[in-house]
């Protein structure tokens, strides 16, 4: 199966799929990170209850779109390493970008398991139920819930590193790394 060259990356530049599912995914970390603290302050109510619905089914999203970014990146090579970086900064930007995935998957999972422990429903945006992954229980729902809240601080951590390193790489290097990635520049464009 041949796929459009646009989609597929280069050996200079992420492909438009690539780049798709790290833009996304990114907003909707932002929007989730907004929405878990805002909604643990809020007293027991219906709003409460459809913020976590929201929640719960962002959540899933990116579980789902971080295993087809996975999927993607098994098949579409990754470009090479940009001349003139040191190979212990290649080898740090894999360890983050290992440790990221980890915790994409993490997050949500954790959530899943609290959700199922718990005995709650997972209604994925009120259209298609979820099975549980787990079995009802109270001590399982509490470790859960903080191995959940855990790997959103590891995750908060790991994304300020990754931010810092891509705008390190833009301002101070001045190399391709960050515009590689980005949306609408141009390939080769400083």
């Amino acid at each position: 199966m041949k796929v459009l060259p646009a989609l597929r990356s280069t050996p200079t530049r992420w492909g438009g799929l690539a780049r798709f599912f790290h833009w996304i995914v990114a907003l909707l970390i932002a929007i989730q990170a907004l929405i878990g603290l805002y909604m643990v302050g809020l007293p027991l109510s219906v709003a409460k209850l459809k913020i976590y619905l929201l929640h719960k089914s962002i959540g899933m999203t990116i579980l789902a779109l971080v295993l087809l970014r996975l999927a993607w990146r098994a098949y579409d090579p990754h470009p090479q390493r940009p001349g003139g970086m040191s190979l212990w900064q290649w080898r740090g930007a894999r360890l983050v970008h290992v440790t990221l995935y980890f915790l994409l998957l993490a997050l949500p999972l954790s959530g899943w398991v609290y959700n199922s422990a718990s005995g709650f429903p997972l209604p994925w945006f009120g259209m298609l139920q979820l099975p549980a992954i787990a079995p009802v229980s109270a001590s399982l729902a509490a470790v859960a819930l903080l191995a959940h809240r855990a790997a959103f601080i590891a995750l908060f951590t790991v994304l300020m590193v990754h931010i810092w390193a891509a705008l390190d790489h833009h301002w101070r290097l001045d190399d391709d790394v960050l515009r590689r990635m980005l949306p609408f520049s141009k390939r080769g464009a400083k």
